[in-house]
């Protein structure tokens, strides 16, 4: 708790701002605001979600909220009862997303998901929280996932924009373009999502996937028009790589002893998330051989990664008190990232800097060659995950392995390799399981996941392999519809084991939901035999 109080009183008690899309900045994160409330009441367990506790809005000026509970508490703890008047006196619970549609039972699927983009969209000049709450203020419109999530995510975004391209919403996804392209020139890099206390980490780099989408409708000049925020972005994931030594990290970098530089997730800080805080505080308790800071860190990365949590960052590979999520370096991003670079190369040559050009397609072909080598398991014919420090592949089978295959880094051997990976390892009733792994964990088995899935069919499908691709579309297009016939809901991620059920994790399933919705209208365009009726 020290350290959110000294947080708190070096913010000097944060004062407003963030109104008419002003930039909020980070001192005005609830754990910086009103950091000692928050921490009071995320120990209490006031609410089931911890989320909940950083998304309250206060009524009044925090500093004096947090004032008034000092005063209160000068004399010793509040009790439970009595903390929970103090909130209700001083904060507005977030308002609820809103999905009950007026639509007939038997609506299809696709209909359903066009009408629910209403109900998901926030206008932010209609949208007001006040000026203490964590939402950060955004220019334009944009799409919720839904449920708990009432603001808008960076990884999300792309897979529910491919669902509004098939909605013929390019007004809404041009909208988000901007809102991430202002994000990056407010705080120089896409955060994790539009609440301040995700203001110190990102997500995985998909901006550049969202400048081609709307590129492929609105043509070659928005690669230009976006130009200066995908440079900044890249520098945000580059930052200290040109002093970086052999067998040195920083940041998001690290340059293994041979010179090859890679990426990693990071995280920032070494504190307890906000929105997880009670949690995170408990985990590292159990950890207690190791410095809780260290944990911390790990947490952060791994929440940074999109997965989180997942086998795949765990050091014994099933444990959360191993996390080890700043020691892996992850196929994945790195396959954005080679995106990202191929990305900037087209989009200097349109700008007729060819010399620039020729420098982005130069560090992409020296990625793609690093991902070939660093990550290719020709043992098991795949790819996974590398420890930098232990100098070693991860034993984690994953879906991560689909990204070289769908951003274009694999030859044609390794993706016929991977193919049979994914046919062997992951392939289920349902779809295609997150890993192979049955931890507990929400990304691992028996879960499946929208933006995975989408990611297979295109990569499998990029490389010739189109019967697996069919065969995980239709799959997880069928899980979608089983579970929809049921509930009249479409959530946030399935048991592909097990199909018919919403998959379980760190939370109730969600439903809305944004890249469900997405991927699911992008995969029944390119798949309609596998599209049924109720």
């Amino acid at each position: 708790m020290a350290g959110l109080v000294l947080a708190w009183a070096l913010a000097g008690c944060a004062g407003a701002g963030g109104v008419g899309g002003e930039p909020k900045t980070a001192a005005q994160s609830p754990d910086r605001a009103w950091g000692p409330v928050m921490v009071a009441i995320a120990k209490a367990d006031l609410y089931d979600d911890e989320k909940t506790v950083v998304d309250l809005i206060p009524r009044r000026a925090p500093g004096l909220i947090v004032e008034d509970y000092q005063k209160r508490t000068a004399g010793g703890a509040l009790s439970r009862a009595e903390l929970n008047a103090f909130v209700q006196d001083n904060f507005d619970e977030p308002p609820e997303n809103e999905a009950r549609l007026s639509e007939s039972a038997d609506t299809p699927i696709d209909e359903h998901i066009k009408n629910l983009w209403p109900y998901l969209t926030r206008d932010p000049a209609a949208t007001d929280e006040g000026q203490w709450s964590s939402l950060v203020v955004l220019p334009h419109r944009y799409v919720v996932p839904g449920g708990r999530f009432n603001e808008m995510f960076y990884w999300d975004s792309f897979f529910t924009m491919l669902g509004l391209a098939h909605s013929d919403r390019y007004d809404l996804v041009r909208d988000m373009v901007d809102n991430f392209a202002w994000l990056i020139d407010q705080y120089g890099f896409i955060p994790n999502g539009t609440r301040t206390y995700f203001l110190t980490r990102s997500q995985p780099p998909f901006f550049a996937s969202m400048v081609g989408l709307l590129a492929e409708h609105d043509g070659d000049d928005v690669y230009q028009r976006y130009l200066p925020e995908l440079e900044k972005e890249y520098e945000y994931w580059m930052r200290g790589a040109e002093t970086l030594a052999p067998g040195q990290a920083s940041e998001h970098v690290v340059r293994l002893a041979d010179g090859t530089l890679l990426n990693r997730y990071h995280g920032s800080e070494n504190t307890p998330r906000p929105e997880s805080y009670a949690g995170e505080i408990a985990l590292a308790n159990k950890a207690s051989n190791r410095p809780a800071a260290e944990v911390y860190g790990a947490l952060r990365a791994a929440a940074e990664s999109g997965w989180d949590f997942s086998s795949r960052w765990m050091a014994d590979g099933s444990q959360q008190t191993t996390i080890a999520t700043r020691d892996i370096l992850p196929v994945d991003l790195n396959a954005l990232l080679f995106h990202l670079e191929k990305t900037l190369a087209h989009a200097w040559q349109l700008e007729g800097d060819h010399a620039r050009a020729d420098q982005f397609e130069q560090r992409a072909e020296t990625r793609r060659e690093a991902i070939n080598r660093i990550f290719w398991d020709a043992d098991r014919g795949l790819y996974t995950d590398y420890d930098w420090r232990e100098h070693r592949l991860s034993e984690v089978v994953s879906a991560a392995m689909v990204y070289p295959l769908a951003f274009g880094v694999a030859d044609q051997g390794r993706a016929d390799a991977v193919a049979a990976a994914v046919e062997r390892e992951l392939l289920r009733p349902g779809g295609m399981v997150t890993t192979n792994r049955h931890t507990g964990e929400q990304w691992d088995a028996p879960n499946g996941w929208a933006p995975l899935q989408w990611l297979a069919v295109e990569g499998l499908a990029r490389y010739g392999q189109t019967r697996l691709a069919a065969t995980i579309a239709g799959r997880w297009i069928d899980t979608n519809q089983r579970v929809f016939d049921q509930t009249g809901k479409l959530v946030e991620k399935y048991n592909v084991e097990n199909p018919g059920v919403g998959g379980g994790g760190e939370y109730e399933v969600v439903d809305g939901f944004g890249w469900t919705n997405g991927v699911l209208l992008d995969l029944m365009a390119r798949y309609p035999q596998a599209t049924r009726t109720p």
